[in-house]
């Protein structure tokens, strides 16, 4: 009897195993999957470097958080919208890629959400590229305005993919699949269709808030329209504001020597930004920040005080080509006596009555558009911003002019005067009338003998993308200003000459 129920007792046991499984099998799966998920979707790391230069060039500022597009639709989205890009890829837009990098210059990575993400950084504004000639090679040079980059075109180029037929699943996961060498059914089926759903509804929603924009002229290459985005931050009624608040559009400036321009040798604060709305440093950074993707919840505070840090002692770069010691010696005094009070004793030395300080527009007479686009309305709004952090925005506010910058690195920061709108150096030290009235933006071949990049079509060589052509004629894009015997417009030629080679020094 016993050896015949040692197997019945046996089933029975094997059984209840087999039930308890059963039950429980739900709650592993689930537990699983959660396990999964969690170390799929929750990790938020972004790709650090230790080197400061590439840091700048590639880190995040976190803005892949709330802005960044995922990585392998950002690889995918130029050939699938090839026809929305002048030509083929992201260098098309002026960005600069290097070797070893897929990602451009100013483009910086961070894993958020399950998959890598991918957006704009400072250097994206502020790195660029010099040729000596047009069949010589590239040069990117940290801090410099970024001359070639078409934000403008940057943006439509998304706006219009995400409006077309193209920018779905269909299309774009297996432009994927190719790129990545196959991805997994759940990136297949699941993650990048989301993503894409998401990415495209996201992107059609900014796209109706931009709508203004397409209707001011074309800003071209190294310029960008800043306080009114802002504005479209608070969500103000943009069809509803004065004609002449709406267009901003001004050249990204250069971001070297940040300790010298901290505060003056007097002790006062320099008044930053074109229009010297803000005299604090830190609320510049932040505030620049947001042209990054960042919210005050998403900006990473570190990863932005490594880059300052390193920006307060950057230099620019010395003139590379020979200069005629004894014309630039004669330039010197010429520059003492024109220059100095309003842009600095030199090149590192920021001392002048008036450096760092507002001209007023009856006295500068440059184009105002970018003056008027900053509003005392905007300047109440941003004293929001950061409510409830330590870091609260509280020294914005309205001017009336343009702020009188030190001119380190002058030789690199062609097209002058803020907007963009005079070509060279030779050519801002004549009467508006004598300056070009058509010019073309967007070369990175350099003219060393007017000081500027070659700004004719035939001059500007190979280029790629292909440079813009500046109309000053149009709204906002004027070329007046800045002259008259006190700018040294009315200095004879051979003392122009003799200035502008002075200024190489610098």
């Amino acid at each position: 009897m016993s050896s015949d129920a040692r197997p019945d007792t046996g089933k029975r046991s094997g059984l209840r195993w087999l039930w308890r499984l059963l039950l429980w099998l739900p709650w592993i799966l689930i537990g699983a999957g959660a396990l999964y998920a969690a170390l799929r979707f929750l990790p938020d790391r972004a790709v650090t470097y230790d080197d400061p230069v590439a840091h700048f060039k590639y880190g995040s500022t976190g803005g892949e958080r709330e802005s960044g597009f995922p990585y392998w639709i950002w690889r995918a989205l130029p050939q699938v919208c090839a026809e929305h890009l002048p030509g083929p890829g992201y260098a098309s837009l002026g960005l600069s890629f290097e070797p070893g990098h897929d990602l451009p210059v100013g483009v910086s990575m961070r894993r958020n959400l399950g998959i890598d993400r991918v957006f704009l950084n400072c250097a994206a504004c502020h790195a660029s590229t010099l040729r000596e000639a047009p069949d010589s090679p590239q040069r990117l040079i940290v801090g410099m305005p970024a001359h070639r980059f078409d934000i403008r075109a940057f943006e439509s180029f998304f706006f219009n993919c995400a409006a077309g037929p193209k920018f779905s699943s269909g299309f774009i996961v297996p432009e994927i699949d190719r790129l990545a060498g196959g991805i997994g059914l759940i990136d297949r089926y699941l993650v990048y269709p989301i993503a894409i759903s998401l990415m495209r509804e996201r992107l059609l929603m900014l796209r109706g808030r931009f709508d203004f924009v397409f209707e001011q002229p074309d800003w071209g290459p190294g310029r960008v329209d800043t306080f009114n985005s802002a504005k479209v931050l608070f969500n103000f009624p943009m069809k509803q504001l004065p004609a002449h608040e709406l267009l901003g559009a001004s050249d990204f400036p250069s971001i070297w020597n940040q300790r010298k321009r901290t505060t003056r040798d007097d002790g006062q604060r320099m008044e930053l930004h074109w229009d010297g709305n803000n005299t604090h440093a830190e609320e510049r950074n932040k505030s620049a920040a947001f042209g990054t993707g960042t919210t005050p919840p998403t900006i990473d505070l570190d990863a932005i005080a490594r880059v300052e840090d390193w920006l307060l002692d950057l230099t620019p770069p010395p003139w590379p080509w020979a200069i005629d010691a004894a014309l630039a010696k004669r330039g010197a005094p010429l520059y003492a006596a024109y220059c100095a009070s309003c842009h600095g004793a030199s090149g590192q030395d920021f001392s002048g009555a008036a450096v760092g300080h507002v001209t007023p527009i009856a006295e500068i007479g440059t184009d105002r558009a970018r003056l008027d686009s900053y509003s005392r309305d905007l300047a109440v709004n941003q004293g929001t911003l950061y409510a409830g952090y330590p870091h609260r925005f509280q020294h914005f506010r309205k001017t009336h002019g343009y702020a009188n910058m030190p001119l380190d690195g002058i030789w690199l920061r062609a097209p002058y005067l803020h907007n963009g709108s005079v070509p060279t150096l030779r050519d801002l030290l004549e009467p508006a009338e004598n300056r070009p009235v058509r010019f073309h933006r967007g070369s990175d071949v350099y003219d060393p003998l007017r000081v500027g990049f070659a700004s004719d079509s035939v001059a500007a060589g190979n280029t790629h993308p292909p440079t813009f052509l500046f109309d000053t004629t149009l709204p906002g894009n004027g070329n007046g200003g800045h002259e008259g015997a006190a700018y040294g417009t009315a200095l004879s030629a051979a003392d122009k000459d003799a200035l502008v080679e002075y200024l190489k020094t610098f």
